[in-house]
């Protein structure tokens, strides 16, 4: 039975971006200090990190409340907590399993919540935890998503309600297309006003940058920010460029996706039959916004388009028994049809989509596409009502010839029903939200399938296995086909793909051949992507045909769904992310609600989960599951050396803090940590830290300067295998323990690690690059990187070595004020830093900061006792 010392957060379900950290009691004295949104587009494969840091600043414990808005489509893949400098991580497991420890929770009487609450495009995740006096809390939460191309253009969507101004409040979006990037723009709620004086984009070739750090005065300004920050939607959408016709092919690690969007194809004429419920059930609103849509749909016909026109309640009305040719004459009769159609009777669906397949199948036209689209509010309440028949005389009476689009106009109507009869005719369902933009709704779905260009798709990968869906009934212009898979030889040096379709009657095809890049070659970026995405694809397409499979078969699929989801951590309507804190509480379950469940919210209603927790956390007790549990390590800080000219302060050595593996063991995990110096001016033994690995860390900032560099390590490896460097919005240098490289815009430098001297000097910037070592000026900050080779491991180790004295720098390295007491011992001993006495003991520690990497003794201490901060307060999600 699980431990009543533990509290366990169960997330159940799978959840565009937003985020709000709040008090949940509104009580005052709740800082939000830090906000981040940081999201990472590779080849349209979306990873989002949103993290909050929060301080109850009161001398009594209080709720602090952190809730986020993600997108519908995708997967939580992390989230943890650090309170008072413990870490605590989700852990996802299969769903059974974590009902189980939901059910024994509610057995002892301890409450237990579910939310079930539908909007648009979002959905809420919420969960709080009591927090100790003038104590700190970390929120971090990860997902992943494949980015839809919709009307020609890729949207990632921000919404951001922190609940309060943030002092240190930014949005991060850097997007990796290898095409290029044909169009970039940022909109929504929070461009508006002055905050859009806070949006910048960078773009290059290849990469775009949108940032968006808002004052706090700003953040009070746009069309729905208030005295309570920022609340709305920033919306970024782009577009790639595409000259090569057989689409975009990437091949990487075993892994391989195609991207296929062709432009240059003819446009077919389609055949479209509407199919209108006009039971008494539409009455109001709704009829008059369905009228209004169809109005302007017919205006969009063109002129080589056929189309008809059925309105149903108990009876079936047929504006024209034929399809008709959309003249000027035809469409002006069929409006005036329009206007007329007034609610009445009962929903015979049945007949009404019948009627529809026998329109278009007495009507065939060669070379054309033809389309069902059919709208609904209501179940099926006259004529044949039994679901399964229906979509058995449906299927039947199709027979795959051509798709038929369901539309579910508010949550009365059957929306499962809807999404299986479309799914097993090739098309899909939407739900229509009743509110004043019902009417552009409708619309917005026409407008998605308007422009036919190829039919019956069929997608071909000699070599290629455990792939995606590779047959589409149609390709519309704006969209795109998406497929992934496994290579089965990896060691072969090039990848066909083929394309078989239909395009205006005749057969086209579209081959490519691909060199497959050495796995040397891939970016360390880039490395895991490919194999996430294609695992992000395949359960989604697993779960969808779900709906469509019986027996064994069913059961087959579910598993595949399952094992996918636990090996790579996604939260799924299959799965659970468990969260273990060590402090008594409660289980409550947060269950991904059904398309069509909702709770009483208003319009603008979420889905999501709500947890809670109650506890003091200033009180732990032993964890019931394993946990990592790190010593509390400080960040390092670099001393002020002495003064050589009035300007600046040089250093004959770097005085960045030196790691070396230094192994921490607890009793089942061990845990390899960095370890920084920290030189103490004044003193003969510097301090040191230990960090854990992996992470990424602000290593350096100057915000006057617009200059930051940052790091990032890997699991059981020293140092750093990637060291990111800006300054100012256009000069990016990127450095790997493989490569280096650098643009500004105008010049894109790569360069190789054992080259000769090689320099480059412009615009304020100079790099300088030996055997093993590169130094580095963007301003007037100057910095060096040394490479080091371990036991045949290469890692990177940055120091500063030169600024103004008068600049105020921040980040890992920006400490420059620290001095020390010591007051008893040797080996063991009390240190004095900042009023506070700090109990430290003499360790060995190599000196990174030098090529030759000498070992040096130093007094161990914690980080915060250096730092006054959290590590998280120094962790970043992108480079």
């Amino acid at each position: 039975m699980m431990d009543r010392a533990a509290l366990q957060l169960i997330l159940l379900g799978v959840f565009l971006i937003s985020a709000s950290s709040g008090p949940v009691k509104k009580k005052q004295n709740v800082d939000i200090y830090s906000f981040y949104i940081n999201s990472t587009v590779t080849s349209r494969y979306a990873t989002t990190v949103i993290t909050s840091r929060v301080a109850n600043t009161l001398n009594e414990s209080q709720e602090i409340q952190f809730e986020v808005k993600i997108p519908k489509n995708a997967f939580i893949s992390k989230f943890r907590m650090v309170i008072e400098g413990k870490t605590y991580d989700g852990v996802v497991k299969e769903k059974e399993e974590a009902q189980q420890q939901y059910n024994r929770a509610v057995s002892r009487g301890q409450s237990a919540g579910l939310v079930k609450s539908v909007g648009r495009t979002l959905e809420d995740f919420k969960t709080s935890v009591t927090v100790a006096a003038f104590s700190k809390v970390t929120f971090e939460l990860t997902y992943e998503e494949l980015l839809k191309r919709r009307l020609g253009k890729y949207e990632l969507l921000i919404n951001a309600q922190p609940m309060q101004p943030v002092a240190d409040f930014k949005m991060d979006v850097h997007i990796q297309e290898k095409p290029g990037i044909s169009s970039l723009e940022v909109k929504g709620d929070l461009s508006t006003g002055d905050l859009g004086n806070a949006i910048k984009t960078t773009r290059a070739d290849k990469d775009a940058w949108v940032t968006f750090y808002p004052s706090r005065d700003q953040q009070t300004k746009c069309k729905s920010c208030g005295e309570n920050g920022l609340n709305g939607d920033l919306l970024v959408t782009y577009d790639v460029n595409r000259q090569n016709p057989n689409g975009e092919i990437m091949v990487s690690n075993g892994y391989f996706v195609h991207y296929f969007a062709p432009s240059d194809v003819p446009r077919i004429s389609k055949n479209v039959v509407f199919i209108i419920d006009q039971s008494s059930s539409m009455r109001g609103r709704k009829i008059k916004q369905t009228r209004l849509a169809l109005l302007r749909i017919l205006s969009d016909l063109d002129e080589d388009d056929h189309f008809g026109l059925i309105t149903f309640d108990h009876e079936v009305s047929l504006w024209k028994h034929e399809l008709l040719k959309a003249t000027e004459a035809n469409l002006k009769n069929a409006k005036s049809f329009v206007k007329e159609i007034k609610d009445r009777g009962a929903t015979d669906i049945n007949a009404a989509v019948l009627a529809g397949v026998d329109m278009i199948n007495r009507h065939p036209r060669e070379g054309t596409a033809s389309i069902l689209i059919l709208l609904t509010d209501g179940d099926p309440t006259s004529g044949e009502t039994s679901i399964e028949k229906i979509m058995g005389n449906v299927k039947k009476a199709i027979g795959t010839k051509f798709p038929l689009y369901c539309l579910g106009f508010g949550y009365d109507v059957n929306f499962d029903f809807l999404t299986k009869m479309s799914l097993e005719n090739s098309g899909v369902a939407q739900r229509i939200y009743e509110d004043s933009d019902a009417d552009l709704q409708l619309q917005g779905f026409y407008e998605e399938v308007a422009v036919p260009l190829l039919s019956d798709i069929q997608l071909k990968y000699p070599g290629g296995t455990n792939l995606t869906k590779t047959s589409f009934s149609l390709y519309f212009n704006g969209s795109e086909i998406v497929v992934s898979g496994q290579i089965t030889d990896n060691s072969v040096e090039s990848f066909t793909t083929e394309v078989i379709a239909v395009s205006k009657g005749s057969n086209v095809t579209y081959q490519d051949t691909t060199i497959v890049k050495d796995p040397s070659e891939v970016p360390p970026e880039n490395e895991g992507f490919m194999q996430r995405l294609w695992a992000y694809l395949t359960v989604k397409q697993l779960l969808e045909r779900q709906v469509l499979l019986k027996g064994q078969e069913k059961e087959d699929e579910k598993k595949e769904a399952l094992k996918l989801s636990l090996k790579y951590q996604f939260v799924t309507p299959l799965t659970s992310m468990v969260v273990t804190k060590p402090q008594e509480g409660d289980v409550e379950v947060a269950d991904k609600p059904k398309e069509g469940e909702r709770e009483e919210m208003g319009e603008r209603a979420y889905a999501g989960y709500d947890v809670d927790f109650d506890s003091d956390i200033s009180h732990f007790h032993p964890p019931t599951y394993h946990m990592i549990d790190f010593p509390l390590p400080t960040l390092m800080h670099f001393p002020v050396a002495e003064d050589y000219n009035d300007h600046m302060i040089d250093f004959p050595l770097p005085t960045y803090g030196s790691p070396t593996m230094h192994t921490i063991t607890s009793p089942a995990v061990q845990v390899h940590s960095n370890r920084f110096l920290v030189p103490v001016v004044g003193q003969s033994k510097p301090l040191c830290f230990d960090v854990p690995v992996p992470h990424k860390l602000r290593l350096l900032q100057d915000s006057a300067s617009e200059f930051s560099m940052n790091g990032e390590s890997l699991s059981e490896q020293n140092g750093f295998h990637q060291i990111a460097i800006h300054y100012k919005t256009n000069h990016h240098l990127i450095i790997s323990t493989r490569s280096i490289s650098y643009r500004n815009g105008q010049d894109n430098v790569e360069i190789s690690w054992g080259q000769e001297l090689t320099q480059h000097n412009r615009d304020g910037v100079s790099l300088v690059v030996l055997k093993n070592e590169m130094n580095v000026t963007m301003g007037n900050i100057g910095v060096v990187i040394i490479s080091h080779n371990k036991d045949g491991v290469m890692f990177l180790w940055p120091a500063i070595w030169e600024y103004p004295k008068d600049v105020n720098l921040t980040g890992v390295l920006g400490k420059s004020d620290i001095s020390y007491v010591k007051t008893k011992g040797s080996q063991t001993a009390t240190l004095k830093i900042k009023d506070k006495e700090v109990k430290t003991s003499l360790e060995a520690v190599s000196d990174y900061r030098l090529p030759s990497a000498p070992i040096q003794e130093c007094w161990l201490v914690p980080f915060q006792a250096v730092m006054e901060a959290e590590i998280s307060d120094f962790t970043i999600t992108q480079l």
